[in-house]
């Protein structure tokens, strides 16, 4: 099968939901081996899901492997070529959905005896720690802020192949240190495909998808991901 920038991005967003949502499932299910696992475990694996991500766009295609419509949107505003937009966000976000829809058919037997339809919801999609707005879209924004302008600070110099690890160890700081609010979502596509797999799939004794909350893990990303670009740019980088 031929490579393109297409399938990198659907298929590196892919892994990076199983993965990601994967660990989320293992954390809170009922009976699940790593029931209880906490915050620490979470933040790990979604750095290793982020590493493992990259690697796999970058292999079928993507070389600059975003798998996060904020990041797209990013390098359309720091380049103003916006061409690349509308697929890779269509791909990105097919991508979330397949890994999401996985990640229930890893963990079947597990949604039933799992009473808590707020931990099924969280699997798929973030929440915030506290409801408000403004707090939650400045975690958003700011967060996403820093996975952009610290990214794009790395040296182009690195051995080859080493970006995505330096990438990975970024969402991890970001998590640990920025998480707490909101999930620290950072990535439309990583809440909004979820969220739709959630809506749609028969998942046993599931409740509401928060779609209330939704639109701030999408546009709390993209602005930051604009002001990141607009950011960068004033620097001439």
């Amino acid at each position: 099968m031929q490579t393109s920038q297409f399938l990198g991005e659907l298929l590196g967003t892919l892994v990076l939901i199983l993965l990601g949502d994967g660990v989320v499932a293992n954390v809170l299910l009922k009976g699940s081996k790593g029931e209880n696992g906490g915050w620490i475990v979470i933040t790990a694996a979604w750095a290793f899901a982020v590493m493992c991500g990259i690697f796999v766009a970058q292999k079928f295609g993507s070389a600059d492997a975003h798998l996060n419509p904020a990041v797209t949107v990013a390098m359309a505003v720091k380049s103003g070529d916006w061409s690349n937009v509308a697929p890779f966000i269509t791909a990105q976000l097919i991508g979330a959905f397949l890994g999401a829809t996985l990640v229930w058919l890893v963990y079947l037997p597990h949604w039933a005896v799992t009473e808590d339809k707020g931990l099924k919801l969280g699997v798929f999609a973030t929440a915030p720690a506290i409801r408000n707005t403004t707090g939650n879209l400045i975690s958003e924004i700011v967060g996403t802020i820093i996975l952009i302008v610290v990214s794009g600070s790395f040296t182009a110099n690195l051995p080859n192949g080493f970006g995505p690890y330096l990438v990975g160890m970024l969402v991890w700081a970001i998590g640990l240190s920025l998480g707490g609010p909101t999930g620290y979502a950072i990535n439309p596509a990583r809440d909004l495909g979820p969220r739709i797999a959630h809506a749609v799939l028969p998942i046993s004794g599931k409740g509401t998808s928060d779609w209330g909350y939704a639109w701030v893990p999408v546009v709390g990303p993209i602005v930051g991901g604009a002001l990141a670009a607009l950011f960068l740019s004033l620097y001439g980088f």
